[in-house]
């Protein structure tokens, strides 16, 4: 049964699941792109939270979230591995990602993701996330990705 666990700093098994997060980083995303050097200093900026799925004794997937502001909120990473993609892995984890965030009141929440990323696109965009623009050479010089946002409705 999958379980979604939020990573607390004073947590035994922190040094263990940013190992295993890690490897996972290192795995799907290009070296210039991945946190992984930098992983652990990431996790200890005062504003940021990582949720994962566990599965037994496996980590499938996380998501790494930050509220720079008390009004905005930024996905930073989503990554599933790929024996566990197409179970809703993702969508799960963004969805908690995202209730997160609201109970912190914040009134948008940005990403950014590369338009070859199908799944991805297709994600966001279920989830009312929008395309705001398209920022040229943010992963590379050749590799553009798209700013997308979601706002709350505030009551």
């Amino acid at each position: 049964m999958a379980e979604i666990v939020e990573l607390q700093r004073n947590s035994a098994n922190w040094d263990k699941v940013v190992d295993d997060i890690v490897r996972i980083e290192k795995k799907i995303f290009p070296k210039h792109e991945s946190l992984a050097r930098s992983f652990d200093e990431e996790l200890k900026k005062k504003n940021s939270g990582l949720l994962y799925t566990q599965l037994d004794e496996d980590i499938a997937g996380y998501v790494m979230y930050s509220w720079p502001s008390s009004l905005s909120a930024c996905i930073t990473k989503l990554a599933v591995k790929e024996n566990y993609r197409g179970q809703g892995h993702g969508e799960k984890l963004l969805k908690a990602a995202m209730q997160k965030c609201r109970t912190r009141n914040v009134h948008r929440i940005s990403l950014h993701v590369d338009p070859t990323r199908t799944a991805a696109m297709q994600l966001y965009k279920k989830l009312g996330f929008q395309v705001d623009t398209l920022v040229e050479g943010y992963y590379s010089s050749d590799r553009n990705a798209y700013r997308m946002y979601l706002d709350f409705d505030m009551e």
